[in-house]
């Protein structure tokens, strides 16, 4: 083992670091960690100055000077588009004197997509260099007075490393699909009870009268889709969060960089795009992020998001489908919860037992509704 001390240094955003050294430590099943996802959101403009995401990385090299291991980290001025909700625990730190931003985050920008936090090289002294970003994201939080770092949706292998360091841990719960060795849509209406398979029946039915659904990705993406898709986001974006936090130009450099990782799934009224779901298509699961519509249409969202995404995933032999945060309404049409982690670092102690003790509540309160919720599945019971 390597005893050498790890040298540490934070990059002023992903797009200028080699793809080559990012891609090496971030592997490549899941699209949301690549070089070319966090680079297209720094030049899109969506994350950077003025939108409270400003890219940080922090990077570790190895002697051959080339990355061994990275954090996709920024630091935040808000708690707007990360999907672990804190708001409360900055409220109460301010009215007890304290400054709660800018803090240190540790994510990919708005999505709610579990992954590796912690990437490093395959080959390198994965303990150590884990360690090592570990102890520089502490580092960066103190030697700048910020309140916290936060590392949201974490892979479940990589918990325990942060809990080895100290950092408190929050559960919450998404809801998944799981590809049981389907071969047709049927054969996953099958494993449900007779109730819930009439019932998703007829809201497929009812939901593309008058309509066609189709799949579009690869080469196929053009610019008139991500027209389209942008008004339906933008309407999304408005009603959510009262403005959206991608622009534009994400979606044309998401089509010019990543066309065969995008599934964009357009519900059609007489050729012309009314509706539509994007998502990400990794080594074996589909990612759904973003739906928008046009028209008000009675289950439109459940057949373009969740059953086309189901369809897709069978037909590609795609483990899962993970269909983003939150959601009891995806229970009953075959999604299931899963328990979602966060790790988070705070700096002062007095704040940090306030926080542990409520997290020690909260996890206990989110164990049970899981364990209720798997009771609630739709699918036959042994």
């Amino acid at each position: 083992m390597d005893d050498r001390p790890v040298e540490v240094r934070i990059a002023s955003g992903v797009a200028n670091l080699p793809r080559d050294q990012w891609d090496a430590c971030a592997g490549t099943d899941d699209p949301f960690l690549s070089h070319d996802f966090l680079s297209i959101l720094e030049e899109s403009d969506s994350v950077g100055q003025g939108t409270g995401w400003q890219p940080a990385p922090i990077v570790i090299d190895g002697p051959d000077g080339r990355i061994a291991a990275a954090l996709p980290a920024y630091l935040k001025t808000h708690s707007q588009g990360e999907y672990v909700f804190d708001h409360n625990w900055a409220d109460a730190y301010g009215r007890a004197g304290g400054r709660y931003y800018p803090k240190l985050q540790i994510a990919v920008p708005f999505s709610p997509v579990p992954g590796r936090r912690l990437l490093v090289r395959d080959g390198a002294d994965s303990a150590r260099l884990a360690a090592g970003l570990i102890g520089a994201a502490e580092a960066l939080v103190r030697q700048n007075g910020l309140s916290s770092a936060h590392a949201t949706f974490v892979a479940p292998a990589q918990v325990p490393i942060f809990e080895a360091a100290d950092w408190l841990i929050r559960e919450d719960c998404q809801f998944h699909w799981e590809n049981r060795g389907y071969a047709r849509f049927d054969d996953f209406l099958a494993s449900l009870s007779s109730a819930k398979r009439k019932t998703i029946r007829k809201e497929r039915t009812r939901a593309l009268e008058g309509l066609e659904a189709i799949w579009v990705t690869g080469s196929d993406l053009t610019e008139a889709h991500w027209d389209a898709f942008w008004q339906f986001y933008q309407d999304t974006g408005a009603r959510k969060w009262g403005r959206p936090y991608l622009t534009r130009s994400f979606f044309s450099l998401l089509g010019e960089r990543m066309a065969d990782k995008v599934l964009l799934v357009l519900a059609l009224r007489n050729g012309k795009p009314i509706a539509g779901a994007l998502n990400l298509i990794g080594a074996d699961t589909l990612y759904g992020r973003y739906w928008g519509c046009m028209e008000d249409v009675p289950n439109l969202h459940f057949e373009l998001c969740y059953y086309q995404a189901i369809d897709f995933a069978i037909a590609h032999s795609l483990s899962r489908v993970e269909a983003g945060a939150q959601g009891g309404h995806k229970l009953v049409r075959g999604y299931e919860p899963v328990a979602t982690w966060s790790a988070h670092y705070i700096a002062d102690p007095g704040f940090r037992a306030a926080i542990a003790d409520f997290l020690a509540r909260e996890r206990f309160a989110a164990a049970q509704e899981r364990e209720y919720l798997e009771s609630r599945t739709p699918y036959k019971k042994a």
